[in-house]
């Protein structure tokens, strides 16, 4: 009895933890495609990862500013690289919200960026729906 009540624990454990991996894979797919998306010149990737509402939240001059995500997805040219390196820094998630942060290193610009991402999960699909991001310079 205690072998089969072992088991069922284990089983049981295996299974949440594969759900939650899952999730963070879709999670991941999702700011990959908004990081990989912008970099590479495909704003169908973008148009994939944003939620059609998306906006863009930023300080300029100690006032915030809001840029759309349809004016961002716009500015993408299909297959116009920008020298862009992202990483994705941490992931929290909870039934079907999300946070992120990421790096993104412009290396021409000499800046590192700093992007929060908000997510909600919308039909078993993670979409980005806010954006705050700040950065700083940094020496070649």
């Amino acid at each position: 009895m205690k072998k089969k009540i072992l088991l069922l624990l284990l089983l049981t454990g295996v299974l949440l933890s594969t759900n939650a991996q899952s999730e963070m894979e879709k999670i991941n797919k999702t700011l990959f495609d908004y990081i990989e998306g912008t970099a590479n010149g495909e704003p169908k990737r973008l148009e994939r990862a944003f939620h059609p509402d998306f906006n863009l939240y930023f300080v300029s001059r100690g006032t915030i500013r809001v840029w759309s995500g349809k004016e961002y997805v716009g500015n993408v040219k299909p297959g116009a690289k920008s020298n862009r390196i992202g990483k994705v820094i941490s992931i929290d998630y909870e039934n079907d919200a999300a946070i992120a942060k990421i790096e993104i290193k412009m290396p021409a610009r000499k800046r590192l960026y700093t992007d929060y991402l908000m997510l909600l999960k919308v039909n078993g699909a993670w979409k980005i729906i806010h954006k705050s991001f700040t950065y700083k310079n940094y020496p070649q």
